[in-house]
């Protein structure tokens, strides 16, 4: 199975070698047929400490870190401030 990557922002880099990150999704309500936004946050192993708050990220399914970590940065885009 191919592994999920998803984008967000990074909220948090306060913990070593580990970002917390926002990820949104829009959808159409089944039955409102209202645009809704949902987020969720996921931690995200970052090796080399490199990412800051305010950065748009790529993170992709990996096997678990630890017990809150199964994602991993791959990729980073200019920041978003």
């Amino acid at each position: 199975m191919p592994k999920r990557v998803l984008q967000g922002t990074v909220v948090s880099d306060k913990n070593d070698k580990t970002v917390v990150v926002l990820v949104e999704r829009r959808f159409t309500h089944p039955l409102f047929k209202k645009t809704v936004r949902r987020s969720k946050k996921y931690k995200a192993h970052d090796e080399s400490n490199q990412h800051k708050v305010g950065d748009i990220v790529s993170i992709e399914e990996t096997k678990p870190i630890s017990k809150d970590k199964t994602w991993i940065v791959v990729a980073s885009q200019a920041s978003a401030q």
